[in-house]
């Protein structure tokens, strides 16, 4: 029987994602085009695309917030000098932590890590790993506290 190889929908979203904020972060894209391409030859069910396309509004929204809160947790690594895949994996997870009611906070940080794994350096899940677990453990502890509204899905 041939392998079957499966990818979860919302890692297969949040792959999308990086791709596309890695483009965005590079060249000032506009957030539409680069997903439309990365999906013109292997289209998506509606909801991985919906899912990605939350992410990233999401994260284009609260990057001001977003990166506040990751030079607050990584302050010897000032934003512009992290790598462009650590920075953007870090600003999904992030919004994600801290938005997104839907996606349990370890999943968040799970999937950052193997985001890393898969598109960063070789300390990069280490380094990503580190940073969001000192966010969710404020997060938690009310120590981090979110004054934004919560998106409840898609």
């Amino acid at each position: 029987m041939p392998e079957v190889n499966f990818v979860d929908p919302r890692r297969k979203a949040r792959m999308l994602t990086l791709q596309c904020l890695f483009g965005m972060d590079l060249r000032d894209w506009s957030q539409e085009i680069p997903l439309e391409w990365l999906i013109e030859d292997d289209p998506i069910p509606t909801g991985t695309k919906e899912f990605a396309q939350g992410l990233i509004q999401g994260v284009q929204e609260g990057l001001a917030q977003l990166d506040s809160v990751i030079h607050k947790y990584a302050p010897a690594w000032p934003i512009d000098q992290l790598s462009v895949v650590d920075r953007n994996v870090l600003r999904i997870a992030l919004f994600e932590l801290m938005f997104r009611k839907d996606t349990p906070r370890k999943s968040a940080v799970n999937e950052a890590v193997e985001l890393a794994k898969a598109f960063g350096s070789e300390s990069s899940s280490r380094f990503v790993n580190g940073v969001l677990g000192s966010i969710m453990l404020d997060l938690e502890s009310g120590e981090l506290v979110v004054d934004q509204p919560v998106y409840e899905g898609s």
